[in-house]
């Protein structure tokens, strides 16, 4: 009998986007196109989801007018990347994006729990690749706020780049945003 070697499907952004037009995936289905494959998001828990509310509003009142604060959207960050981060802040409003995904974010967050490993290495990277400048993980096992800023190559990263600074905060500490540098916002106001 021949060996058959398992080969797997890669999907471009246009690709996974007929797919949910021709309705392959059920409404609410959480599923992420990220670096070509499709990946099921980590289910919600009570937790998660009372985290991703405040942290969206602990943003909008730091950032204010001219500023999107998008929870569970897509970002088209390349042609095989299209991930629906927790929360992300684009420039603009909502009807900016009527026709097309936003493509850059300056601010990602990932609430995480089980997915903790994921966010931090492999969304990490996918979302350094895409120079994406500030981008924090939710950490909700520790209860803290890792920050990852500065994204450099590194061949031995997933998709090639990592963030060269990273930093851990604990519920007293402060944050603040890049594109927003007036703006301080404590960690406990993200933590549900």
């Amino acid at each position: 009998m021949a060996d058959y070697e398992t080969r797997t499907r890669r999907f471009t952004r246009a690709e996974y986007e007929r797919l949910i037009d021709l309705g392959v995936f059920q409404p609410g289905e959480a599923i992420e196109l990220i670096g070509g494959e499709l990946m099921v998001a980590e289910p919600q828990g009570a937790p998660h989801y009372t985290a991703i509310r405040k942290t969206a509003k602990a943003l909008e009142a730091a950032f204010g007018p001219g500023w999107e604060v998008r929870t569970e959207g897509p970002i088209g960050l390349d042609d095989e990347s299209e991930p629906e981060p927790d929360v992300a802040v684009v420039p603009g409003a909502p009807e900016d994006y009527a026709r097309a995904h936003p493509s850059r974010a300056a601010l990602t967050v990932e609430v995480a729990e089980s997915s903790l490993a994921l966010d931090r290495v492999r969304k990490g990277s996918l979302y350094a690749r895409a120079g994406l400048p500030d981008y924090w993980v939710l950490n909700l096992v520790d209860r803290v706020l890792e920050v990852y800023r500065g994204p450099v190559p590194d061949s031995a990263a997933p998709f090639g780049w990592r963030y060269a600074r990273s930093e851990v905060l604990d519920a007293s500490a402060g944050v603040t945003p890049l594109a927003a540098p007036g703006s301080s916002i404590p960690v406990w106001q993200l933590l549900p």
